[in-house]
């Protein structure tokens, strides 16, 4: 299992709004099971498609696991409205915990604890 460290409101939209694309300057090989943790930092320029609104920053989780989704595909070319271009990560089946699980992000895939992998199980909806 892996995980991505992604800026709010992004990593919201990942797990409770349906963005189907994480668009990354880079590929990977990995496929399979993806924790999604929302960075310390927040976006504030950011904008959603298809109408969808984030909520307030000041209700947005930060630095903790937020759920898990299917990385099933890296595209270079998609017509999902998140794509944007170089790379575009394909996610499905997002899976949101009952509480975000709070630790420290890293940059690029990053392979979690054996202790954050049981507390994400135990956590998922």
């Amino acid at each position: 299992m892996k995980a991505i460290t992604i800026k709010q409101p992004w990593a919201w939209a990942i797990v409770f709004a349906d963005k189907d694309v994480e668009n990354r300057s880079w590929s990977t090989n990995y496929r399979g099971p993806l924790l999604i943790h929302a960075g310390a930092k927040y976006r504030a320029d950011a904008s959603l498609p298809k109408g969808r609104q984030a909520p307030p920053r000041d209700e947005l989780d930060f630095s903790a696991i937020l759920g898990v989704v299917d990385l099933v595909d890296v595209v270079a070319g998609s017509r999902s409205p998140w794509f944007t271009g170089q790379y575009g990560f394909v996610l499905e089946n997002p899976r949101a915990l009952s509480k975000p699980i709070p630790c420290k992000g890293k940059l690029g895939l990053w392979t979690p604890t054996p202790a954050q992998v049981r507390l994400v199980m135990a956590g998922l909806r």
